[in-house]
């Protein structure tokens, strides 16, 4: 097997590279029994959403789903027709959902200046007016009890280079949200989001501290970590975090780059950090039973759905390694990648 070098893996800068991979790519491991919840947010692989149901429920053996865009629309924004449509499409594939992946606070926060993170494109028209914000809330508890979900992605508003003087009422604003999706006995996860105000385990261990409420937990996203900067995300990050308060966990992986613009690029998970061997043997310590939900980010594979599958086999390898996965009947091949080079 042809090995790729780690900049033409990576960047897929060429046709041959993407030809290469594709037998692996097509053979994509299937798991039949996991300690967590396993998903994929199903947009990271075809924006048709019956397609990535498919791969998720047949080619990769999963029972759950991270809904966030489908038919290029963010649920969010969807109408009632399409929705009934996503909810058909579920049950077609025996898929429940892990939560609402919403851009609730992926925005600027009022008052500040504005972030060099912003705008951004994936923030699918967010608004930094507060009251839109709180409409975007209400909204996505309808879908959560539309979707049978107890879970709500959050985020904490674009990344400021001095955040001090607005931490306290960033944090206000998301123990606000924390009690209102309480009452509606469902729970607000904070994602750590590498271009927002929390982006690194430290950074969650202070703003999980400063928002004592039962209804706020965290998405953690050791990739997103790293992607700032926190190259320890695991295990320095985590061992700082509050493990009962982990509702819910992101899966890829990064790689510093210096040279880059960005300071990093994203990986295929198991080629890059953070080591998912040791952070699934972390939650099956603490006993965590939620949702680990593959959000790969990275493209070397030549196409999103292409990408996703050669992450995927990377994960199910670590969490087989972990103990927390079985062997796949019919074992996937991963690519021989040489990332030193």
């Amino acid at each position: 097997m042809s090995t790729l070098s780690r900049r033409t893996f990576l960047q897929t800068s060429s046709a041959a590279a993407i030809a290469a991979a594709l037998p692996q790519i097509l053979h994509a491991a299937t798991v039949t029994s996991c300690e967590f919840k396993l998903a994929v947010i199903t947009d990271e692989i075809s924006p048709d959403f019956d397609h990535a149901c498919s791969v998720i429920a047949n080619d990769f053996g999963m029972r759950h789903a991270e809904l966030r865009t489908m038919w290029s629309k963010n649920i969010t924004s969807m109408g009632d027709d399409d929705l009934a449509r996503a909810e058909a499409t579920l049950r077609k594939y025996k898929l429940q959902v892990t939560d609402i992946a919403s851009p609730l606070f992926k925005t600027d926060f009022p008052g500040a200046p504005i972030s060099k993170s912003s705008p951004r494109t994936d923030t699918h028209g967010a608004s930094a007016d507060l009251k839109e914000q709180d409409e975007l809330l209400e909204k996505s508890i309808a879908l959560a009890k539309r979707f049978k979900t107890d879970r709500i992605r959050c985020f904490d508003f674009w990344r400021l280079d001095d955040p001090t003087p607005y931490r306290a009422a960033v944090n206000a604003k998301l123990l606000e949200a924390a009690n209102r999706v309480g009452k509606e006995h469902l729970i607000l996860v904070l994602e750590n989001e590498f271009e927002c105000n929390t982006a690194t385990g430290r950074e969650a261990a202070q703003t999980l501290a400063a928002v004592q409420s039962p209804w706020l937990q965290l998405n953690w996203d050791p990739g997103n970590a790293v992607a700032r900067g926190e190259l320890d995300a695991f295990p320095a990050g985590w061992d700082l975090l509050p493990k009962d308060r982990i509702g819910h966990c992101h899966v890829k992986c990064a790689i510093a780059e210096p040279d880059t613009k960005a300071g990093f690029e994203w990986a295929p998970v198991g080629k890059g950090s953070p080591d998912w061997v040791g952070q699934f043997k972390a939650l099956k310590k603490i006993k965590y039973r939620h949702a680990v939900s593959l959000e790969t980010h990275w493209r070397g594979g030549g196409s999103p759905e292409a990408s996703t599958r050669i992450s995927w086999t990377g994960m199910h390898e670590a969490l087989v390694k972990a103990g927390a996965a079985a062997p796949s009947p019919v074992p996937g091949t991963w690519p021989q990648v040489d990332i030193t080079g």
